[in-house]
C-alpha cells in the first residue's frame, strides 16, 4: 500500500450507506474474494498442464486481487463493520461460498470466464463510483478500478496467445 493510500484510508469514517455499496465488491458472488480463489485455482490447473507462463501471469493477478481484498477489508472496518466474508455487513448473514468460483478446466473457457469476471468488476466499480458520495472511498475504488482494467487487458492478451 502506498503512503497516499494509507493516508486516504485514514480519512475514512463510519458510513453505513457506503458500506452497503462496497461490501459486494469485497465478498459478493462477483467480488474480490471470488477472483482470488478462482485465479489461484486456475494458476494450479495451468501449471499442471505445463503452461507455466500463463500460470505465473494469473497468480500475479491473484496476488493483486488479494491486495484489493485487504484494502476493501480495511475500508469496511473503517466504515463501521467487521470485514467478515459476506456481501451484507454488518449483518452476519449471506456468508461467502466457494461455489461462486468457476472450476472449469478448459484453458480457453477459464480465460473467457476471467475476462467476463474482470468486465463485471470494471462495471461494478464504475457503478459504485456513480453512486458513491464518500471522496476517500472513491479514491480507493478508483485505484482498484484502474488495476481491474489492467487485469482485463492481461486476460485478453493471454487468450489471444492460446
Amino acid at each position: 500500500m502506498t503512503e497516499m493510500s494509507a493516508s486516504t484510508l485514514n480519512e475514512i469514517k463510519e458510513d453505513f450507506a457506503t458500506l452497503r455499496l462496497i461490501a459486494p465488491a469485497y465478498a459478493g458472488k462477483d467480488g474480490e474474494l471470488t477472483a482470488v480463489l478462482q485465479y489461484v485455482y486456475q494458476s494450479v490447473i495451468f501449471g499442471e498442464a505445463g503452461k507455466t507462463d500463463v500460470a505465473r501471469a494469473i497468480v500475479k493477478i491473484a496476488v493483486e486481487e488479494m491486495h484489493h481484498l485487504e484494502i476493501l477489508a480495511t475500508v469496511i472496518a473503517k466504515l463501521g463493520a467487521p470485514p467478515v466474508y459476506t456481501a451484507c455487513p454488518p449483518y452476519p448473514v449471506g456468508y461467502y461460498s466457494a461455489s461462486c468460483v468457476n472450476y472449469n478446466k478448459n484453458p480457453r473457457q477459464m480465460l473467457c470466464a476471467d475476462i467476463c469476471a474482470e468486465e463485471n468488476a470494471v462495471m461494478g466499480y464504475e457503478n459504485i463510483l456513480l453512486r458513491l458520495k464518500n471522496p476517500p472511498v472513491a479514491a480507493v475504488v478508483t485505484r482498484i478500478l484502474e488495476q481491474e482494467k489492467e487485469h482485463l487487458k492481461t486476460f485478453n492478451e493471454l487468450l489471444t496467445q492460446l
